[in-house]
């Protein structure tokens, strides 16, 4: 089975309603299939209690606590530090990477961070 990672950006694109819920809609639909970085439920979940009531907040916490939660564990820590020097990735976005790369899992974004590295779908932010 290909396993699949939304990225932050796709995951709030989604919720958005944004232009590329195009690509990541159809992955979203895999659920409870998909792997879920931890840090990845730590930054959706605060951007929800931001701009959403508390109860749409714990809504899309539910909805990803259904997917595959995956902690940074020291194997994922140790490649995000590694990562984060190669690829000069944020601390976040390099345990995300991390652990797409761990679980073989494509990783599904419109975060500029990942542009051109491996196994991303990399969709540019369309501003309409």
């Amino acid at each position: 089975m290909q396993h699949h990672i939304l990225d932050s950006s796709a995951w709030l694109e989604c919720l958005d309603a944004g232009p590329n819920v195009k690509h990541f809609g159809p992955i979203l639909r895999k659920l409870p299939n998909l792997i879920i970085p931890a840090i990845v439920l730590t930054e959706v979940r605060k951007v929800a209690l931001k701009q959403r009531s508390a109860a749409e907040a714990e809504a899309v916490t539910d909805s990803m606590r259904s997917g595959i939660v995956i902690p940074a564990d020291e194997t994922i820590s140790i490649l995000a530090a590694d990562l984060f020097i190669k690829y000069k990735l944020p601390l976040a976005d390099s345990i995300i990477y991390a652990t797409a790369l761990i679980h073989k899992a494509t990783l599904w974004t419109q975060d500029d961070d990942f542009k051109d590295l491996p196994n991303v779908k990399y969709f540019p932010k369309s501003k309409s």
